[in-house]
């Protein structure tokens, strides 16, 4: 069962630049497609301002997309009020990036983990205290961390309970958006270890976003592959390690491999982008196999085995 799907989503920004402020137009996501099914880690990964973020937001209505539909538990939720938008808060959540911005540093984790029953029920102080209690619980934090502020934590308790929060009204779907990239190495493994735990004990669904596609081989079951604003690939997390198709996903898995090695980057040559608008495939100008075909439209992503998508004509 799908528990959420976006199709054909477009989101453009607008930018003002220079003295006469001259718009300057950024297609962040452009024309994704994609199911999550209840209960499944799907993974999404891709250089820094692929999109990924964008797509999360997007999904979740924290911003409107310029075009296209999103679908949760099968209803149409891209032009709800933002009146039943609050209802459906309720259902779906965000972890953000960095737990040293997204947690107010004036709030107490009693005010912060406690805010959501203020707004959605109207829990008396007594009531907020023991479900906050049990949210530390929880995530592993001492209960003595009620009336403490966040500049008392470590990151890796911080990002603790902003997961404690993203889970307080018992959501059945969380965006995860690069939520291990701010933590030192020896944390990551910890929160990996919490956000699975947490979705065996509560039946979540995760869209797990990242950069780091070893991270996304370890926690999800299907992984997309962003690049400019586009899905290029999809497919079951094994199938894409053993077999990638696409250029680009196999350049972030040979970047993976030289990571996990300790090699240098500078000696992982790849084709420069070219600067301009870049007609056809969006990965032309870096892919070292293109065709004439490849310059002159882009290929959509088809189904080329079961459940293993590619948006590339070789």
């Amino acid at each position: 069962m799908k528990i959420i799907e976006g199709i054909n989503l477009k989101k453009t920004y607008v930018l003002k630049r220079g003295l006469f402020g001259k718009k300057v137009y950024i297609n962040a996501l452009d024309g994704v497609s994609l199911s999550i099914f209840k209960g499944e880690t799907f993974g999404l990964v891709g250089e820094s301002g692929c999109g990924k973020s964008s797509l999360g937001k997007v999904l979740l209505r924290l911003e409107d997309p310029t075009e296209g539909k999103i679908l949760f538990e099968n209803r149409d939720i891209t032009n709800l009020s933002s009146r039943d938008m609050k209802l459906l808060r309720r259902k779906m959540q965000i972890v953000f990036q960095d737990p040293y911005t997204s947690l107010n540093p004036r709030k107490s984790v009693f005010d912060i983990l406690g805010e959501p029953f203020v707004v959605h029920y109207q829990l008396p102080k007594k009531e907020r205290l023991e479900k906050v209690k049990f949210l530390l619980e929880m995530v592993g934090l001492p209960l003595d961390s009620v009336y403490k502020y966040p500049h008392q934590f470590s990151g890796g308790q911080r990002q603790r309970i902003a997961i404690a929060r993203a889970i307080a009204l018992e959501p059945s779907f969380i965006v995860a958006d690069e939520p291990l990239s701010a933590l030192d190495v020896s944390v990551q493994a910890q929160i990996i270890e919490l956000f699975l735990r947490l979705q065996e004990n509560l039946g979540l669904t995760y869209l797990f976003i990242s950069h780091d596609i070893n991270v996304v081989a370890y926690i999800a079951q299907r992984v997309g592959v962003m690049y400019r604003g586009k899905l290029v690939e999809e497919g079951l997390t094994g199938e894409i390690l053993k077999r990638p198709l696409h250029p680009y996903t196999k350049l972030l898995l040979k970047a993976a491999t030289w990571q996990r090695e300790g090699r240098g980057f500078s000696q992982f040559k790849i084709l420069s982008e070219e600067n301009g608008k870049i007609g056809g495939c969006v990965f032309v100008s870096r892919c070292k196999e293109a065709k004439p075909i490849c310059k002159e439209s882009h290929p959509e992503l088809k189904e080329v085995e079961k459940g293993h998508k590619v948006a590339c004509f070789l």
